[in-house]
């Protein structure tokens, strides 16, 4: 394989990058005379208050730039490829894997497996370990990059072996020991597998992880998702209201019991489990500042208090009659079905149908928005009452694009059915701007 180039493709507006006239196009050489692996070396060279860049520009010529700036004040540079190198994909084959629960046939790009510790730290992706390098490790250390998140799924290194597929699996756990010497902070999560890391598994798992306090911040267990298209895999069986009872009063159990001592729950149940045991949801002091988001840990808590709160900033706001309709999936149905009733009864002009989809494309037990596709929207909207618009929630997209997971487009839904559709960012300060069509911020 060739050497990688570093080539920008975006510079900011009244950047650095700018003001000395650097242009896409360009390519980084070196800073402070060391050449660039990766976007691990960028970052922790650019943070100095004087430094020496080296371009090549598109003609040909090199230009050393002397720079003064603030401290870990960035140039305003993107490049081509965000990490600055190639992507590493993953060597485990886990027998919980949602990848290889895909049908054939959709786009190449949803069958890479990534387990790329770069982009634990740009993206928040959770990596097993199993693909870092000493000299990977000694570079975080280094750069002391935070925070890392770390699917640790088990604890116990024969059982995560056997879990990853990876006979490596259980020496990788040894690198965490080493990231909390040199106190990097870490977050972790557990894909919980009926019969098989739960139970004592959990119980154990929770135990060993507390060590790591309080560089290890937070632990999420989430349910694994089973999709219908397991036909030769690992014979998995779904959790049931039993099972979650059982799972919150484990975690509820040792949240009680950590926090005293450090101010942290530190292990936290996904949504799910909450909403299948018929719980309800934790208030918000408990999620210790909503760590696991994207893990899905708090979202509807969070999403539900900022919806409160919006309603309470609302005064005297006419607004017209509009008929218009929510999408969603089962998991969060009652939550949004209730947050537009709310709204309805503060604005009898506002008639909204709220519509969960069930995923008929990946199977009924995968319950969360993220995972709808276009064809199961179109199909069961057809001959609803939508109203005038219709509002999808933007993680149905994928990132910075206008399709979903099947390739099908907004524009295409639109034209199927009839109807406008607004993308609403997950907030639920946006749930109400979508609805109303205000902005809450800027309320007289």
């Amino acid at each position: 394989m060739g050497k990688i180039t570093h080539v920008i493709n975006v510079v900011k507006k009244d950047s650095i990058a700018e003001e000395l006239g650097i242009e896409p196009g360009d390519e980084l050489l070196k800073i402070n005379d060391n050449e660039i692996e990766d976007i691990f070396d960028y970052q922790y060279l650019i943070q100095d208050e004087y430094i020496e860049v080296l371009i090549r520009k598109t003609g040909g010529e090199e230009w050393l730039l002397e720079i003064d700036k603030e401290y870990d004040e960035d140039l305003g540079v993107e490049f081509e490829n965000g990490l600055m190198d190639e992507y590493r994909s993953c060597r485990n084959k886990c027998i919980f894997c949602f990848i290889d629960q895909m049908p054939k046939g959709m786009r190449e790009t949803l069958y890479f497996k990534d387990d790329d510790s770069r982009l634990s730290f740009l993206q928040g992706n959770y990596v097993t370990l199993t693909n870092m390098s000493d000299n990977d490790i000694e570079r975080i250390i280094k750069y002391h990059l935070s925070p890392i998140n770390i699917s640790f799924h088990t604890t116990n290194p024969e059982l995560r072996c056997k879990m990853l597929n990876n006979r490596f699996a259980g020496e990788a756990l040894n690198c965490v020991q080493k990231l909390y010497n040199a106190g990097i902070t870490m977050n972790g999560q557990i894909v919980l597998c009926k019969g098989i890391n739960d139970g004592e598994e959990l119980e154990r798992s929770i135990s060993d992880l507390t060590a790591y306090l309080p560089h290890l911040e937070s632990v999420s267990v989430v349910p694994v998702g089973l999709s219908r298209y397991r036909e030769g895999l690992y014979p998995l069986e779904p959790f049931e209201k039993e099972d979650a009872v059982r799972v919150l009063e484990c975690i509820h159990r040792w949240q009680q019991k950590i926090y005293p001592e450090y101010g942290l729950h530190f292990v936290h149940a996904s949504d799910e489990w909450y909403i299948m045991a018929g719980e309800e949801l934790p208030e918000s002091e408990r999620y210790d500042g909503y760590l696991q988001l994207e893990n899905g840990v708090g979202m509807l808590r969070l999403k539900l208090d900022e919806f409160n709160d919006a309603i309470g900033k609302l005064k005297a706001v006419e607004i017209a009659d509009e008929e218009l309709s929510i999408v969603t999936g089962t998991l969060a149905y009652p939550y949004i079905l209730h947050m537009a009733e709310t709204i309805m009864k503060l604005f009898p002009k506002l008639n909204i149908h709220v519509y969960a989809i069930v995923n008929e494309f990946f199977g009924e037990r995968i319950t969360v928005s993220g995972l709808l596709t276009g064809q199961d929207i179109i199909k069961q909207l057809k001959g609803q009452r939508l109203g005038e618009r219709i509002l999808l929630p933007q993680n149905v997209l994928r990132s910075g694009e206008d399709y979903f997971l099947d390739d099908i487009t907004v524009s295409e839904v639109e034209k199927s059915l009839q109807v406008n559709a607004d993308i609403v960012k997950s907030s639920g300060y946006d749930f109400v701007n979508a609805i109303l069509k205000i902005d809450i911020e800027n309320l007289n």
